[in-house]
């Protein structure tokens, strides 16, 4: 993902957010920081197959502020998004009509100024939208319906054959526009849901990171001790387990010597640091900063392959990515623990597996806890 476009979604009217692998946005309260990344989240939705009623329980907070409805009461938005790749510079163009019924009215999928599919409401009565791809063969273009509330991109390879040139184009530019977005994690802790012991899970974090202990029990069973973990797995947790530590340490108000994971009485699970000699200090004693900061770490950390439901995805492990999102990335963090996180995602992003975009307050700030290669995009005044 290289570009995203709030052409018209709530706060933003003709936003363009350009997207390094590791992007800021800063601005204060107000500026739509926070847009921006419900906007990304809403595309790799619905690049996933979610319904339109699953990514936008509240569609009439997309709309701008200020519209007015046209005169049959309609609202809506418009947002957008660029993926580069080996097809080329795919863009994506999506109109979402929220008022007075949540549907599609209208997408448009592009390669290099080249219209491959288009959408378009003709009849309001119907559920569905006029679609029209290229075809490039004796007849140039296909049109078929599609449903009004499902992304028609990522619908394309249920439908398209392939058999001709312009068909396998049509669908190399809907793989890379859906391979871009779809691994998208949203890591929004909740240092409040991350203080009580939890049943052990399957190592799947949450995006309130309240299964925090029940994530490092399994990544410990599952592939520290070999148990399911497969080939080399337990060398692949040593690496990330010492690399946590190293972050615990470094980000924690007194010294980290190691993490383990306690299973209580009651077959709950809760994380504690280890003190040196001491009995170590359980996960709920920790201050809000310093849960924050280890749940950013895991999130982080874990990368795509860690988590069991990347084992079903048709993107081989090798070529697989995971797009953090972090709203309010340095909130209750200081100086050190975000010059920590920056560096750490830097180097997940050097390594090509990890991608992350996170809002902070401001940017002078963030530029001088920084590091090479972050790129921060100001949306404040």
């Amino acid at each position: 993902m290289t570009e995203l476009r709030l052409s018209a979604f709530a706060a933003h009217r003709g936003t363009v957010v350009p997207l390094a692998p590791l992007t800021l946005l800063a601005g204060p309260s107000g500026s739509g920081t926070s847009s921006v990344l419900r906007a990304y989240e809403a595309l790799s939705r619905l690049a996933a197959g979610a319904s339109l009623d699953e990514v936008f329980p509240d569609p009439a907070g997309c709309v701008p502020e200020g519209a007015a409805a046209d005169r049959q009461g309609r609202r809506g938005f418009r947002i957008g998004c660029t993926a580069d790749g080996p097809a080329g510079q795919v863009r994506l163009e999506l109109a979402i009509q929220a008022e007075p019924t949540l549907r599609i009215v209208g997408e448009r999928l592009t390669l290099a100024g080249e219209t491959l599919l288009s959408t378009a409401l003709r009849d309001p009565g119907q559920p569905t939208l006029q679609a029209a791809w290229q075809t490039a063969d004796e007849l140039p273009v296909t049109r078929e319906r599609l449903p009004d509330d499902r992304l028609g991109t990522a619908l394309l390879p249920l439908r398209v054959a392939g058999r001709t040139p312009g068909q396998l184009q049509v669908l190399a530019a809907a793989e890379q526009l859906v391979v871009a977005l779809r691994p998208a994690f949203v890591c929004a802790p909740r240092p409040h849901r991350m203080r009580t012991p939890v049943p052990p899970g399957r190592g799947r974090l949450r995006r309130d990171c309240g299964n925090l202990a029940a994530v490092l029990h399994a990544a410990y069973n599952g592939q520290g001790r070999g148990e399911g973990g497969g080939h080399g797995s337990g060398y692949v947790y040593g690496r990330r387990h010492a690399r946590l530590l190293a972050l615990a340490d470094a980000g924690c108000a007194r010294p980290v010597t190691g993490l383990r994971v306690e299973r209580l009485a009651d077959g709950q699970v809760r994380a504690v640091l280890g003190r040196g000699d001491g009995p170590g200090t359980p996960l709920e004693r920790l201050g809000d900063g310093e849960l924050r900061y280890l749940a950013l770490a895991v999130a982080l950390l874990m990368g795509p392959g860690a988590d069991a439901a990347d084992a079903g995805s048709e993107v081989p492990a090798a070529l697989q990515t995971r797009t953090v999102l972090a709203d309010g990335f340095d909130r209750d963090l200081d100086g050190r623990q975000t010059r920590e996180l920056l560096t750490e995602a830097a180097t997940a992003v050097a390594g090509g597996r990890v991608r992350f975009l996170g809002t902070v307050t401001e940017a002078g700030a963030a530029r001088a806890r920084g590091t090479a290669g972050a790129a921060v995009v100001d949306l404040g005044p």
